[in-house]
């Protein structure tokens, strides 16, 4: 239980009540803390380039309607 944080700079990301069990070895979230906590950028469809909204430190992805419910993504 906690808060995730990017691990260059230590801002607020991601909250473990966000956090789910997904198929991949990676920890999944359905939302960010802040509004501002990642950037994101259209890498390809389905999927957004996704990095810390204070440092820019590489995250990973946003798949877009990949989340547990319907119409959600997965972080």
């Amino acid at each position: 239980p906690g808060v995730y944080v990017c691990a260059k700079c230590g801002y607020e990301l991601f909250s473990s009540r966000a956090k789910y069990e997904h198929s991949s070895p990676w920890p999944a979230f359905t939302d960010t803390i802040h509004e501002d906590s990642v950037s994101k950028r259209k890498e390809r469809p389905g999927a957004l380039k996704v990095s810390c909204g204070k440092c820019g430190n590489g995250l990973g992805h946003e798949f877009l309607n990949d989340g547990p419910k319907r119409g959600q993504s997965r972080f």
